[in-house]
């Protein structure tokens, strides 16, 4: 879960990175194991994207702050 914007921004890179690495698998690997090796990046970008969107859609007002302790 992205708790601030400096994990959303590490969040967005990653997912770029992500992309990147899908877009060379998509040159580079045969086509009987294309699927099979993209399916894990593809979960990942999309879990990773879900936890932006998420992140985004909450005003800040609105996410829990760390208690003191």
């Amino acid at each position: 879960m992205i708790t601030h914007d400096q994990e959303l921004r590490a969040t967005q890179e990653r997912i770029e990175q992500f992309q990147r690495w899908l877009g060379r698998i998509r040159l580079t690997a045969r086509r009987e194991e294309f699927e099979a090796v993209a399916s894990g990046y593809r979960l990942e970008i999309e879990r990773m994207q879900a936890e932006v969107m998420d992140y985004l859609l909450c005003p800040p007002a609105m996410r829990q702050q760390p208690q003191p302790a």
